[in-house]
């Protein structure tokens, strides 16, 4: 009988460790971040960070959302470098602010990020990064692959899903 049990317990031991991977909230993937830093941290520079935020995503989810890896992600961005800068830009000038935004796609030290039940964790990542003025303020980042942004700035639940990759990643989640 003891051994009976002691088979029980491995074999219920094994299915646990086979469908660990299925309950994870962490995703293992290669992700592509974006980076938004104001130009300072004055309420208006920070105001105007989050409409610029907003119109940059606007302007990225036709371009992102047929992307199916992180390569096609970063090579799309980098074509639109120009594109992102001009979205920016006309949004700070509509805002009558003097600076511009210059976007760069670089790695950078990102600190551990939880968005709901996904967790990234710390670490080195290739970013979007646009930097508005100086780029001295407090930022904003969310994830340009898998490409899923925020769509209002003051509710860090809304989610937009634009990739066919997303939709297998939480299919499987």
């Amino acid at each position: 009988m003891k051994w009976i049990v002691c088979g029980v317990c491995v074999i219920a031991l094994a299915v646990l460790m086979a469908c660990a991977p299925l309950f994870q909230t962490e995703v293992k993937t290669e992700y592509l971040r974006i980076h938004i830093r104001a130009n300072s941290n004055s309420a208006e520079d920070q105001r105007v960070k989050y409409l610029v935020k907003d119109a940059v995503v606007e302007a990225l989810i036709p371009l992102l959302s047929e992307a199916e890896t992180k390569a096609e992600a970063k090579e799309i961005v980098e074509k639109n470098l120009n594109y992102v800068n001009a979205v920016a830009d006309a949004v700070l000038a509509s805002e009558g602010f003097d600076y511009c935004g210059k976007a760069r796609v670089a790695v950078e030290q990102f600190p551990t990020r939880v968005y709901d039940d996904i967790t990234l964790p710390e670490g080195e990542y290739e970013a979007v990064i646009l930097d508005l003025g100086s780029g001295e303020g407090d930022n904003w980042w969310c994830l340009v692959y898998p490409a899923f942004c925020f769509t209002k700035s003051e509710n860090s639940t809304n989610y937009v899903y634009i990739s066919k990759i997303w939709e297998i990643i939480n299919s499987v989640t």
